[in-house]
Protein backbone atom coordinates (compact mmCIF):
# COMPACT_ATOMS: atom_id res chain seq x y z
CA UNK A 1 0.00 0.00 0.00
CA UNK A 2 1.08 3.33 -0.94
CA UNK A 3 1.23 6.49 1.54
CA UNK A 4 1.29 10.48 0.94
CA UNK A 5 4.02 12.48 2.54
CA UNK A 6 3.38 16.14 3.20
CA UNK A 7 5.79 18.79 3.99
CA UNK A 8 4.80 21.50 5.91
CA UNK A 9 7.43 24.27 4.91
CA UNK A 10 7.46 23.92 1.02
CA UNK A 11 3.64 22.25 0.37
CA UNK A 12 5.26 19.24 -1.61
CA UNK A 13 3.71 15.89 -1.99
CA UNK A 14 4.73 12.67 -2.42
CA UNK A 15 3.92 9.02 -2.49
CA UNK A 16 5.73 6.03 -0.68
CA UNK A 17 5.76 2.64 -2.01
CA UNK A 18 5.71 -0.43 -0.33
CA UNK A 19 9.33 -1.20 1.62
CA UNK A 20 10.30 2.29 0.60
CA UNK A 21 12.02 4.66 3.30
CA UNK A 22 11.01 8.27 3.19
CA UNK A 23 14.31 9.54 1.47
CA UNK A 24 13.95 6.77 -1.18
CA UNK A 25 10.54 7.93 -2.28
CA UNK A 26 11.22 11.53 -1.58
CA UNK A 27 14.23 11.15 -4.17
CA UNK A 28 12.47 9.30 -6.73
CA UNK A 29 9.79 11.96 -6.89
CA UNK A 30 12.73 14.25 -7.27
CA UNK A 31 11.70 15.99 -3.80
CA UNK A 32 14.55 17.31 -1.92
CA UNK A 33 15.22 16.04 1.37
CA UNK A 34 18.79 17.08 3.55
CA UNK A 35 20.56 13.33 3.70
CA UNK A 36 24.12 12.24 3.87
CA UNK A 37 25.06 8.87 4.49
CA UNK A 38 22.16 6.94 4.39
CA UNK A 39 23.02 4.35 7.11
CA UNK A 40 21.40 6.27 9.86
CA UNK A 41 24.29 7.30 11.66
CA UNK A 42 24.54 11.31 10.78
CA UNK A 43 21.26 12.47 11.75
CA UNK A 44 21.38 14.83 8.57
CA UNK A 45 18.18 13.60 7.54
CA UNK A 46 16.44 13.81 10.36
CA UNK A 47 12.50 14.96 9.70
CA UNK A 48 9.66 15.85 12.37
CA UNK A 49 6.36 13.96 12.47
CA UNK A 50 3.45 16.23 12.49
CA UNK A 51 1.05 14.16 12.32
CA UNK A 52 1.80 9.79 11.50
CA UNK A 53 3.76 7.18 12.24
CA UNK A 54 6.99 5.37 11.28
CA UNK A 55 8.63 1.95 11.70
CA UNK A 56 12.02 1.02 11.64
CA UNK A 57 13.67 -2.40 10.45
CA UNK A 58 16.55 -1.44 12.99
CA UNK A 59 15.83 1.37 14.98
CA UNK A 60 18.81 3.94 13.84
CA UNK A 61 21.91 5.15 15.44
CA UNK A 62 21.70 8.82 14.98
CA UNK A 63 18.53 9.15 16.83
CA UNK A 64 17.26 8.85 19.93
CA UNK A 65 14.47 7.43 22.20
CA UNK A 66 14.10 11.13 23.50
CA UNK A 67 14.16 12.40 19.56
CA UNK A 68 11.66 9.52 18.63
CA UNK A 69 9.31 10.34 21.69
CA UNK A 70 9.29 13.87 20.41
CA UNK A 71 8.49 13.13 17.23
CA UNK A 72 11.39 13.21 15.29
CA UNK A 73 12.60 10.31 12.69
CA UNK A 74 15.30 9.70 10.02
CA UNK A 75 14.23 9.84 6.71
CA UNK A 76 16.97 7.29 5.07
CA UNK A 77 15.49 4.48 7.73
CA UNK A 78 11.69 5.33 8.51
CA UNK A 79 9.21 3.61 6.33
CA UNK A 80 5.28 5.23 6.90
CA UNK A 81 2.67 3.72 8.68
CA UNK A 82 0.21 5.98 7.15
CA UNK A 83 -0.30 9.15 5.66
CA UNK A 84 2.19 11.65 7.05
CA UNK A 85 2.55 15.41 7.43
CA UNK A 86 6.92 15.74 7.93
CA UNK A 87 8.36 19.17 9.01
CA UNK A 88 12.14 19.66 7.79
CA UNK A 89 14.50 21.68 10.18
CA UNK A 90 15.20 24.62 8.25
CA UNK A 91 17.73 27.31 7.75
CA UNK A 92 18.67 30.69 6.45
CA UNK A 93 21.82 29.40 5.37
CA UNK A 94 21.84 28.50 2.01
CA UNK A 95 24.58 25.95 0.58
CA UNK A 96 26.35 26.40 -2.58
CA UNK A 97 25.81 23.06 -5.51
CA UNK A 98 28.66 21.23 -4.81
CA UNK A 99 31.12 20.10 -8.17
CA UNK A 100 34.53 18.43 -8.83
CA UNK A 101 37.94 20.49 -8.66
CA UNK A 102 41.56 20.25 -9.34
CA UNK A 103 43.37 21.44 -6.30
CA UNK A 104 47.00 20.83 -5.47
CA UNK A 105 48.68 19.81 -1.69
CA UNK A 106 50.09 22.82 -0.56
CA UNK A 107 51.34 21.66 2.93
CA UNK A 108 51.65 18.00 4.98
CA UNK A 109 53.04 18.00 8.32
CA UNK A 110 52.08 16.36 11.73
CA UNK A 111 49.98 17.78 14.38
CA UNK A 112 50.59 15.17 16.19
CA UNK A 113 51.25 11.25 16.52
CA UNK A 114 47.73 10.77 15.17
CA UNK A 115 47.02 13.59 13.08
CA UNK A 116 47.71 14.91 9.45
CA UNK A 117 47.54 18.84 9.06
CA UNK A 118 46.89 18.60 5.24
CA UNK A 119 46.59 22.05 3.52
CA UNK A 120 45.01 21.89 0.23
CA UNK A 121 45.54 25.21 -2.24
CA UNK A 122 41.89 25.04 -4.91
CA UNK A 123 42.14 27.14 -8.52
CA UNK A 124 42.66 31.01 -8.28
CA UNK A 125 38.89 30.95 -8.33
CA UNK A 126 38.77 29.28 -5.19
CA UNK A 127 35.56 27.59 -3.43
CA UNK A 128 32.68 28.80 -1.59
CA UNK A 129 31.40 26.83 1.16
CA UNK A 130 29.93 27.53 4.36
CA UNK A 131 31.89 26.90 7.63
CA UNK A 132 31.47 23.16 9.16
CA UNK A 133 30.55 21.64 5.47
CA UNK A 134 33.24 18.58 3.95
CA UNK A 135 34.98 17.56 0.72
CA UNK A 136 35.86 14.02 -0.72
CA UNK A 137 38.95 13.75 -2.26
CA UNK A 138 38.62 11.93 -5.43
CA UNK A 139 41.15 8.34 -5.39
CA UNK A 140 42.33 7.53 -8.72
CA UNK A 141 40.17 4.52 -9.01
CA UNK A 142 36.75 6.68 -8.04
CA UNK A 143 36.92 5.67 -4.39
CA UNK A 144 36.41 8.81 -2.12
CA UNK A 145 37.79 10.01 1.09
CA UNK A 146 35.92 12.53 3.25
CA UNK A 147 37.59 15.42 5.61
CA UNK A 148 36.12 18.58 7.27
CA UNK A 149 37.24 21.95 5.74
CA UNK A 150 39.31 22.83 8.94
CA UNK A 151 39.46 26.77 8.11
CA UNK A 152 36.64 29.21 7.73
CA UNK A 153 36.58 30.42 3.79
CA UNK A 154 39.46 32.96 2.64
CA UNK A 155 41.55 32.86 -0.42
CA UNK A 156 42.32 29.85 -1.87
CA UNK A 157 44.15 27.27 0.94
CA UNK A 158 42.40 25.25 2.43
CA UNK A 159 42.88 23.29 5.99
CA UNK A 160 42.33 19.76 6.99
CA UNK A 161 42.73 17.51 9.90
CA UNK A 162 43.17 13.87 9.09
CA UNK A 163 43.29 11.23 11.33
CA UNK A 164 45.66 9.16 10.96
CA UNK A 165 44.86 5.10 9.95
CA UNK A 166 48.10 2.59 10.75
CA UNK A 167 48.13 0.75 7.56
CA UNK A 168 45.08 2.80 5.93
CA UNK A 169 45.10 3.39 2.24
CA UNK A 170 44.64 6.69 2.49
CA UNK A 171 46.56 7.89 5.55
CA UNK A 172 49.05 6.08 5.51
CA UNK A 173 50.02 5.18 1.61
CA UNK A 174 48.69 7.82 -0.40
CA UNK A 175 49.44 11.03 2.14
CA UNK A 176 52.41 8.87 3.48
CA UNK A 177 53.89 9.24 -0.31
CA UNK A 178 52.56 12.61 -1.75
CA UNK A 179 54.62 15.58 -1.56
CA UNK A 180 53.66 19.58 -2.02
CA UNK A 181 52.67 20.25 -5.52
CA UNK A 182 51.01 17.20 -5.96
CA UNK A 183 47.53 16.98 -7.71
CA UNK A 184 43.97 15.77 -6.29
CA UNK A 185 41.03 16.07 -7.84
CA UNK A 186 38.13 16.63 -5.13
CA UNK A 187 34.27 17.07 -4.90
CA UNK A 188 32.56 20.03 -3.04
CA UNK A 189 31.26 21.74 -0.42
CA UNK A 190 29.33 18.53 0.86
CA UNK A 191 27.21 18.46 4.40
CA UNK A 192 24.60 21.15 6.01
CA UNK A 193 26.48 21.16 9.44
CA UNK A 194 27.08 24.86 9.50
CA UNK A 195 26.34 27.62 12.08
CA UNK A 196 22.35 28.46 12.49
CA UNK A 197 23.10 32.53 13.38
CA UNK A 198 18.94 32.73 13.46
CA UNK A 199 19.27 30.96 16.87
CA UNK A 200 21.14 33.39 19.02
CA UNK A 201 21.75 31.68 21.84
CA UNK A 202 24.73 30.77 23.97
CA UNK A 203 26.44 28.08 22.36
CA UNK A 204 27.82 25.30 23.64
CA UNK A 205 29.95 23.12 20.76
CA UNK A 206 31.70 19.72 21.84
CA UNK A 207 33.98 18.10 20.38
CA UNK A 208 36.41 14.94 20.18
CA UNK A 209 39.30 14.34 18.22
CA UNK A 210 39.35 15.50 15.00
CA UNK A 211 35.57 16.23 15.12
CA UNK A 212 37.38 19.65 16.06
CA UNK A 213 38.08 20.53 12.79
CA UNK A 214 34.27 21.85 11.49
CA UNK A 215 33.96 23.39 15.01
CA UNK A 216 37.11 25.40 14.22
CA UNK A 217 35.95 26.43 10.89
CA UNK A 218 32.72 27.99 12.21
CA UNK A 219 34.23 29.52 15.09
CA UNK A 220 37.10 30.94 13.15
CA UNK A 221 34.00 32.43 10.80
CA UNK A 222 32.82 34.43 13.95
CA UNK A 223 36.34 35.89 15.29
CA UNK A 224 35.50 39.70 15.94
CA UNK A 225 32.07 39.30 14.91
CA UNK A 226 29.90 41.70 17.06
CA UNK A 227 26.69 39.33 16.74
CA UNK A 228 28.89 36.34 18.24
CA UNK A 229 26.58 34.82 21.01
CA UNK A 230 28.55 33.45 24.42
CA UNK A 231 30.64 30.52 23.15
CA UNK A 232 32.08 27.55 25.42
CA UNK A 233 34.07 25.38 23.77
CA UNK A 234 34.55 21.38 24.87
CA UNK A 235 37.48 19.34 23.41
CA UNK A 236 37.70 15.96 24.42
CA UNK A 237 40.93 13.63 23.88
CA UNK A 238 42.90 11.44 25.31
CA UNK A 239 46.33 12.70 26.55
CA UNK A 240 47.82 16.38 27.10
CA UNK A 241 49.83 15.77 23.88
CA UNK A 242 46.64 14.80 21.63
CA UNK A 243 45.48 18.75 22.18
CA UNK A 244 46.88 19.47 18.93
CA UNK A 245 44.97 23.14 18.51
CA UNK A 246 45.36 24.40 22.05
CA UNK A 247 47.14 27.39 21.46
CA UNK A 248 45.52 28.34 18.74
CA UNK A 249 42.15 28.01 20.44
CA UNK A 250 43.32 29.72 23.13
CA UNK A 251 44.17 32.44 20.85
CA UNK A 252 40.66 33.41 20.28
CA UNK A 253 40.09 34.52 23.86
CA UNK A 254 38.62 37.93 23.32
CA UNK A 255 37.85 37.18 19.99
CA UNK A 256 34.89 35.45 20.83
CA UNK A 257 31.95 36.69 23.11
CA UNK A 258 32.74 35.50 26.59
CA UNK A 259 34.97 32.11 24.96
CA UNK A 260 35.82 29.68 27.38
CA UNK A 261 37.41 26.59 26.53
CA UNK A 262 37.67 23.68 28.65
CA UNK A 263 39.83 20.90 27.37
CA UNK A 264 38.60 17.35 28.42
CA UNK A 265 41.21 14.13 28.56
CA UNK A 266 39.91 10.64 28.78
CA UNK A 267 43.96 9.28 29.55
CA UNK A 268 45.10 12.33 31.36
CA UNK A 269 48.39 12.12 33.07
CA UNK A 270 49.75 12.73 36.64
CA UNK A 271 50.37 16.34 35.91
CA UNK A 272 47.31 17.44 34.30
CA UNK A 273 45.22 20.00 36.07
CA UNK A 274 42.32 20.20 33.78
CA UNK A 275 39.46 18.45 33.34
CA UNK A 276 39.47 14.57 33.32
CA UNK A 277 36.43 11.80 31.53
CA UNK A 278 34.74 12.74 28.75
CA UNK A 279 33.04 15.66 27.23
CA UNK A 280 29.26 15.16 27.36
CA UNK A 281 30.12 13.97 31.45
CA UNK A 282 31.97 18.00 31.68
CA UNK A 283 29.06 19.38 30.53
CA UNK A 284 26.91 18.07 32.68
CA UNK A 285 29.21 18.93 36.08
CA UNK A 286 29.11 22.83 34.45
CA UNK A 287 25.21 23.31 33.02
CA UNK A 288 22.11 21.93 35.59
CA UNK A 289 19.90 23.92 32.80
CA UNK A 290 20.37 23.94 28.68
CA UNK A 291 16.90 24.91 27.71
CA UNK A 292 18.14 28.38 26.58
CA UNK A 293 21.68 26.92 24.43
CA UNK A 294 22.05 26.23 21.32
CA UNK A 295 24.16 23.15 21.16
CA UNK A 296 26.48 21.20 18.17
CA UNK A 297 28.61 18.31 18.73
CA UNK A 298 30.82 16.36 16.16
CA UNK A 299 33.08 13.59 16.59
CA UNK A 300 32.71 9.88 18.12
CA UNK A 301 28.94 8.55 17.34
CA UNK A 302 29.20 7.19 20.79
CA UNK A 303 29.76 10.43 22.49
CA UNK A 304 26.91 11.98 20.02
CA UNK A 305 24.62 9.45 20.98
CA UNK A 306 25.05 9.86 24.94
CA UNK A 307 25.19 13.29 24.86
CA UNK A 308 21.98 14.08 22.96
CA UNK A 309 19.87 12.15 25.65
CA UNK A 310 22.08 13.20 28.84
CA UNK A 311 21.63 17.10 27.29
CA UNK A 312 18.22 16.21 26.51
CA UNK A 313 17.71 15.43 30.45
CA UNK A 314 18.80 18.55 31.18
CA UNK A 315 16.46 20.40 29.21
CA UNK A 316 18.44 20.98 26.17
CA UNK A 317 16.13 21.60 22.87
CA UNK A 318 16.17 19.37 20.15
CA UNK A 319 15.54 22.20 17.49
CA UNK A 320 18.83 23.64 18.40
CA UNK A 321 20.64 20.65 18.69
CA UNK A 322 23.00 19.89 15.97
CA UNK A 323 25.21 17.10 15.08
CA UNK A 324 27.93 15.86 12.76
CA UNK A 325 28.48 11.77 13.23
CA UNK A 326 32.39 12.64 11.85
CA UNK A 327 33.96 9.36 11.80
CA UNK A 328 30.92 7.13 10.93
CA UNK A 329 29.77 9.71 8.78
CA UNK A 330 33.43 10.17 7.49
CA UNK A 331 34.15 6.49 6.67
CA UNK A 332 30.52 4.89 5.83
CA UNK A 333 29.43 7.60 3.78
CA UNK A 334 32.51 7.85 1.49
CA UNK A 335 32.53 3.76 1.21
Amino acid sequence: MAYRVHILQTDQSFQVEEGESVLQAAERSAVKLPHECTFGGCGTCRIKLESGAVEYEEFPMALTPEEAAEGYALACQARPLGDLCISVAGSRQSFPEPRRLPATIHRIERYCDDVIHLTLALPEAGMDYVPGQYMNVVLSDGETRSFSMASAPTGNLVDFHVRRIPGGRYTDQWLGQAQAGAGVEIEAPLGVFSYHEEDWRPLIMMATGTGIAPIKAILESLLDNEDCPPVTLYWGMRTEADLYLRDVIESWAGRLYEFNFVPVLSRAGADWQGRRGHVQQAVMEDHQDLSEHAIYLCGAPDMIHEAKSLLAARGASLDHMYADSFTFQHALAAA
